[in-house]
């Protein structure tokens, strides 16, 4: 007689097994995941008009895709903050120092798009990838290791600092001919984190004041240019090409950022016109979900000008909450690194964080006219890529340290080789 089945045994949820399984602090994860599913209406939202006009009345057919990225990237979150972060003081130094010729190599044979060479092709996934969201991930892991290991000489120039800021100064020097803002968010991102450890004040600052002369000169070329009335640019297009070319449009932006433009249909000036109307139309409280019109007129409005959509959509009200997001966001790395027991762990989290912070409000304050436009997407609620792959990743390091503060590590990531 074959045996009962025992009806009384119970079921296993699989989700509650994930979720058991899943640590780390529980106010990043949640919000995380919030601004997914705002990115979720966002993306549909600015991309419906788009997806009519190139897939022959698909308008879903970006939606998809952005959900596809959503759960790649809730998958690595989960693999990187399940990694103890010890390990990734042991691959710092080795991934630096491949992001350097892969730098180089977007450079010189990368692919070209928006007037610079940004990205490289993936082979198998006909998919491109931007080197410096990689660049900026190594380099923040080798900084927190460098920043671990000369607490005792930090202070000292030669000793401490140079060591630490070297690397710093070569991966933003390598990023800035194709991607300059990316290279100053960076670096702003750096400097803060030499700041909180403890290296010299005089020091940072004689490195703003370096990092300060081609910026210096960059808005002396648009003043003089504006002021000659001259619409020539410093080279032709037709003959120049990468770092010539992208010193036009450095140029060019700042030059309609501080005056405005001549041509109110150019490229920087019609972007920033689409943008504030759509802000304008927003109010308060916005026109609602799906009811956005600037979408069908504003260039990249699903990328670096979704935020342009959201508050005409939601309103004062919705920007102010996606603002309130970061901030929150930005304020538990911080208590992170303050519990964090080791030197590593601690720098790393606020590292990362600080520059998913600073570049999402890059990103706003670009939509809103406070800063020239960058082309820096909005952390986790830009239309999914290689880039937001990288910003998940990045996510799952800081709650990897998290986990860890939660239950202290028996060895110190320091005293890895």
């Amino acid at each position: 007689m074959s045996e009962a089945i025992n009806i009384q045994q119970p079921l296993q949820n699989p989700f509650g097994h994930l979720a058991s399984r899943t640590k780390g602090d529980k106010v990043i994860w949640a919000l995380s995941i919030l601004l997914v599913l705002i990115s979720l209406l966002a993306v549909y939202s600015a991309t419906g008009s788009l997806a009519y006009k190139n897939y022959k009345g698909n308008t879903e057919i970006y939606l998809f895709k952005q959900v596809m990225f959503i759960l790649v990237g809730l998958f690595v979150i989960y693999f990187a903050h399940r990694v103890n972060y010890v390990f990734y003081s042991g691959i710092a130094r080795v991934l630096f120092l491949l992001t350097i010729p892969l730098l180089v190599y977007t450079l010189f044979f990368g692919v070209s798009m928006n007037e610079g060479s940004r990205w490289i092709k993936l082979p198998f996934i006909n998919m491109t990838m931007q080197t410096s969201d990689l660049a900026k991930l190594a380099l923040f892991m080798y900084l927190a290791r460098l920043l671990s290991k000369k607490q005792d000489v930090i202070k000292d120039w030669k000793k401490g600092f140079l060591p630490v800021m070297i690397p710093v100064g070569i991966t933003c020097m390598l990023i800035a001919p194709a991607n300059l803002s990316t290279a100053l968010l960076l670096g702003a991102s750096c400097l803060m984190l030499l700041f909180i450890g403890r290296a010299r004040v005089k020091h940072i600052l004689i490195t703003i004041g370096i990092a300060s002369i081609p910026i210096v000169f960059l808005i002396g070329a648009a003043v003089i240019r504006h002021q000659s009335g001259s619409d020539e640019t410093v080279v032709s297009k037709k003959s120049s090409s990468g770092l010539f070319t992208r010193m036009n449009t450095w140029v060019s932006r700042v030059e309609t950022f501080i005056y405005g433009s001549k041509e109110a249909d150019s490229d920087e000036m019609y972007q920033v016109n689409q943008a504030k109307m759509a802000i304008a139309k927003g109010g308060v409280f916005g026109v609602g979900p799906g009811n956005s019109t600037t979408r069908d007129y504003l260039p990249q409005a699903y990328n670096d000008f979704i935020f342009a959509i959201i508050m005409e959509e939601y309103g004062f009200v919705g920007g102010a909450f996606i603002v309130f997001i970061y901030l929150v966001f930005l304020y538990r790395c911080i208590r992170i690194f303050k519990k964090c027991p080791y030197a590593f762990g601690a720098f790393l989290a606020l590292g990362l964080s600080f520059t998913l912070a600073i570049q999402a409000l890059a990103n706003m304050a670009v939509t809103v006219n406070l800063f020239p436009v960058t082309g820096v997407t909005l952390p986790l609620v830009s239309m999914g890529g290689t880039s937001f792959i990288f910003t998940c990743l990045a996510i799952g390091i800081i709650l990897s340290v998290a986990r860890n503060v939660e239950k202290p590590l028996q060895t110190s990531p320091e005293g890895e080789a």
